[in-house]
């Protein structure tokens, strides 16, 4: 009888493959969709705190004006504007344009630059607004 042969996985996998800048778009564009639904719950608090009245309305303000509250909203933030522009890309790949490898790294890139960029806007105008 032969002796079985050791385990083999059946398809190359991270041994094999180093990460693209593409394949990481794919993962932190999933993460941030993830993590646009937790921020919707966010969302939904802040409107119930507004229409429960002031007292209520004070215990969201107080945690959102937290460290810890600001760093949730920062990252969603960060989530929004990331999603949105990894959706652009998608968009531009859904008429058939931006196929060619160097156009896909320039658009990875471009999409994680601007969305570290479109996030820091926004919060250092709420600030200065603020």
């Amino acid at each position: 009888m032969a002796e079985p042969e050791a385990w083999q996985p059946l398809s190359p996998h991270l041994q094999i493959y180093s990460p693209l800048i593409n394949m990481v778009m794919s993962i932190i564009h999933r993460v941030t969709g993830a993590g646009l639904y937790l921020g919707t719950i966010l969302f939904a608090w802040w409107l119930i705190a507004l229409a429960g009245g002031p007292e209520t309305y004070g215990i969201f303000r107080e945690f959102a004006g937290s460290f810890v509250g600001r760093l949730v909203l920062f990252v969603f933030t960060f989530a929004l504007v990331h999603h949105l522009l990894g959706g652009l890309r998608h968009f531009l790949w859904d008429s058939g344009r931006g196929f060619e490898l160097k156009t896909i790294d320039l658009m990875s890139w471009a999409t994680i630059i601007g969305s570290v960029c479109v996030t820091l806007l926004v919060w250092g105008v709420g600030y200065s607004v603020r």
